[in-house]
C-alpha cells in the first residue's frame, strides 16, 4: 500500500543524455528544475510537478513552510502562478487540459472535499457532485478535464463509499459504478487523474470490492464496463488511457512485487519491467503510447523512466536527486513531445520540480 499511495499522490538547468533505440523528437534531454516560490524547504515540503499540456505548460501542487497544500500552474516560458480556491486550506490540481484549464479539489475548514475548476485566466467555480457526503473526509474529487471541458472524478458518500461521475461543461452529472464494486466504508469506484480520460469520454481507474481488493477498470464513452485484472495480480489500478485506447496502469503479484503493464484495444496486455527494477510504475501514456513512470530500487530509492511504444526504457535520474530511502526522482506525466513533467526528492528529503525535455 505504501507504493499505491506514492503513485496516486504522491530554478537551475542541467543536461542529461538518452540513447533511444526507435525514433523520438531528441535524443538529448535537457531538465528543468523549479520550486514555487512559496514552497517550503524542509523535508516532506516543496513542490510536485504534475501535468503537462502539449505545449510545455505544466501544474502542480506544493506545500509551504505550514505544511498546507496549494496549486500552481506554470507556463511553457516558464512563469509560475500560485493559487488557491476561494474557501480553501489545502489545494489539490489533479487534471489540465490543451486549453490551460485546470480542475482537482481542495479541502474547506472542515475537512469536507469540494471540486474545483480553474480556467487559463484564473476564474475559479466549486462544484459537488450529487450525493457526495457533507462530513470530514467525504465530497466530491475532480481528477480530469478534457478538451470538451468533461470532467470526470469520482465523490464519498456519507457512508464512505466512492462512486465515479463524470461533469458536462454545463454541470450535468453522470454518475457511475463499477459492477462487483464494494459498498462498504473504503471501497467503491475511483477514477485516477492526468491521464485517466479522454476527449471521447472513456474513463479508467480502480475499483475496490468488498474484500477491498483493487481491479482496474475501464468505462468507454457509452457507459461499458471492462474489468482489467492482468494475469497473476493481487492488485490492480489504471493510470491512464490515450486517445488510441492504449492503458497502462500496474499490478502486484502474490509476492509483492509491482510490475507495470500495457493494455492494447484488442484486450491483449502486456506485462514489463524497467531493467534492474525492483519494482515498476507506470504514471502517464502519451498519444503515441509512450510511457513514463518511476522505478524502485532495493534501497526503496526512485529513479524515472520513458517507455518507447515498441518496449524498449530510457531511464534517468535528476541531477540532485537523493540516492536514499525514498528519495529520487518521480515523474507524473508526458506529452506528445515526449516531454516529462514530476518531482524529486533530495538528500534532505524536499521536494522539488522538474520538467525534462
Amino acid at each position: 500500500m505504501k507504493k499505491i499511495a506514492i503513485t496516486l499522490l504522491v530554478f537551475c538547468t542541467c543536461f542529461a543524455v538518452a540513447e533511444w533505440p526507435q525514433a523520438q523528437p531528441k535524443g538529448t534531454h535537457t531538465i528543468t528544475k523549479f520550486d514555487a516560490p512559496d514552497g517550503g524547504t524542509g523535508a516532506g515540503q516543496g513542490t510536485v510537478g504534475e501535468g503537462i499540456t502539449g505545449d510545455g505548460s505544466t501544474m502542480g501542487y506544493y506545500l509551504d513552510s505550514n505544511n498546507v497544500t496549494h496549486g500552481f500552474a506554470r507556463s511553457a516560458a516558464g512563469k509560475l502562478t500560485e493559487f488557491d480556491p476561494p474557501g480553501s486550506v489545502g489545494t489539490y490540481p489533479q487534471g489540465i487540459n490543451s486549453k490551460l484549464a485546470i480542475t482537482g479539489y481542495y479541502l474547506d475548514s472542515g475537512n469536507v472535499v469540494h471540486g474545483f475548476l480553474r480556467s487559463a485566466e484564473g476564474k475559479f467555480s466549486s462544484f459537488d457532485a450529487p450525493g457526495a457526503g457533507t462530513s470530514g473526509n467525504q465530497g466530491t474529487v475532480a481528477n480530469n478535464i478534457n478538451f470538451n471541458g468533461r470532467i470526470a472524478g469520482y465523490y464519498i458518500d456519507s457512508n464512505g463509499v466512492a462512486h465515479g461521475f463524470l461533469r458536462s461543461p454545463t454541470g450535468k452529472y453522470t454518475k457511475f459504478d463499477a459492477p462487483h464494486a464494494g459498498n462498504v466504508p473504503g471501497a467503491g469506484t475511483l477514477s485516477v487523474s492526468l491521464d485517466g480520460l479522454t476527449d471521447s469520454g472513456s474513463v479508467v481507474g480502480y475499483y475496490i470490492d468488498s474484500n477491498y481488493v483493487w481491479h482496474g477498470f475501464l468505462r468507454s464513452a457509452a457507459g461499458k464496463f471492462t474489468r482489467i485484472d492482468p494475469t497473476g495480480t493481487t492488485l490492480t489500478a489504471c493510470l491512464g488511457i490515450n486517445a488510441t485506447g492504449t492503458i497502462t496502469g500496474f499490478y502486484s503479484d502474490s509476492a509483492g512485487v509491482t510490475h507495470g503493464f500495457a493494455r492494447a484495444v484488442d484486450g491483449t496486455i502486456t506485462s514489463f519491467d524497467a531493467p534492474g527494477a525492483v519494482d515498476t510504475e507506470p504514471s502517464g501514456i502519451n498519444a503515441e503510447g509512450a510511457m513514463t513512470g518511476f522505478t524502485i530500487d532495493g534501497k526503496s530509492a526512485f529513479h524515472g523512466f520513458s517507455r518507447a511504444p515498441n518496449g524498449n526504457f530510457s531511464k534517468f535520474n535528476v541531477p540532485g536527486a537523493g540516492t536514499g530511502f525514498l528519495q529520487g526522482t518521480l515523474p507524473f506525466s508526458n506529452n506528445g513531445d515526449w516531454a516529462v513533467v514530476g518531482y524529486y526528492i533530495d538528500s534532505n528529503n524536499a521536494w522539488h520540480g522538474f520538467l525534462r525535455q
